[in-house]
């Protein structure tokens, strides 16, 4: 007896005509011929429409921290946006690494040029890329659901090509992570620099240094590194073992890459309310 909530019969669904789709993608003659888009019930859409709209959250406010080239620095705290910095115009700072690798020419944000380093990390990561591909373009929008696109190329052309870059990336990240964790080091000091202090903005600064370790070392390409290509783990014990801790970390991947965005974007908004003077940062002691 039919309840009005099951899939169509599929064996009575009339046959597409061949070529009508352009015969390429998965109207082609060659695939399955279902005539409905999916034969899905559930709300399919909520996911890849709740990730679309994250990331275009966070997109949105990166880009307007990174051009803003103001309020990134309140003592001791420096927005990881911002460091290192490796321009002569960042504001006058005691605190964390300024090296000023590009002298006096560089006009534009100093932001800009560091965050191509940990943005193109992102990018090029294998989980994201299933979450934009999925929440932006529709390839495919989820499983069991035809994507609209009529014809397929993977990642076999410009600009896709270019996620082949995700190892080295990898690369550029790890010191990165380590400019972030020296400059947590450095939040126990007060305004004076003096050593002993621990305000919120502390604790912030070292949950988020965590999760950019964690969400960084449980990259596919760490993985790899560590014990992809070793034919004996039996004669590699340490690799080995990292290689397993590397593999727990990677089961939680996609749930890090979230975390680590949304608590690298509060650090930054934590600087700038301190440096915009919307509240003074409590001190814990």
């Amino acid at each position: 007896m039919a309840t009005g909530t099951e899939p169509p019969d599929v064996s009575t669904t009339p046959r597409p005509t061949p070529g009508a789709h352009g015969g390429a993608g998965v109207r082609g003659a060659s695939r399955a011929a279902i005539a409905p888009r999916h034969l899905r019930t559930d709300r399919w859409w909520l996911a890849p429409a709740a990730t679309a709209a994250g990331l275009l959250a966070f997109v949105v406010y990166s880009t307007w921290r990174a051009f803003a080239n103001a309020d990134y620095y309140a003592a001791p705290y420096v927005s990881p946006f911002y460091s290192p910095c490796l321009a002569e115009n960042c504001v006058p700072m005691r605190h964390g690494p300024n090296w000023e690798l590009f002298g006096s020419w560089w006009g534009l944000s100093p932001a800009l040029l560091i965050l191509i380093f940990p943005l193109g990390f992102r990018l090029t990561c294998y989980y994201y890329r299933k979450a934009y591909y999925r929440g932006f373009w529709a390839s495919p929008p989820a499983c069991a659901v035809a994507e609209p696109h009529r014809r397929y190329t993977g990642e076999t052309r410009f600009p896709l090509i270019l996620q082949n870059a995700h190892r080295y990336f990898f690369y550029a990240a790890v010191p990165v992570a380590g400019v972030l964790t020296y400059d947590t080091v450095l939040t126990f000091r007060d305004a004076e620099y003096a050593w002993g202090h621990m305000g919120l903005g502390s604790l912030i600064f070292l949950v988020n240094a965590a999760l950019i370790w964690a969400y960084t070392l449980s990259c596919h390409s760490c993985r790899h590194v560590i014990g992809g290509r070793l034919r004996h783990f039996s004669k590699h014990p340490v690799r080995y073992r990292l290689w397993g801790w590397v593999g727990k970390l990677n089961n939680r991947h996609m749930q890090l890459a979230w975390a680590s965005l949304v608590s690298v974007a509060l650090c930054d908004l934590y600087v700038y309310l301190l440096a915009t003077g919307v509240f003074d940062d409590p001190r814990l002691f």
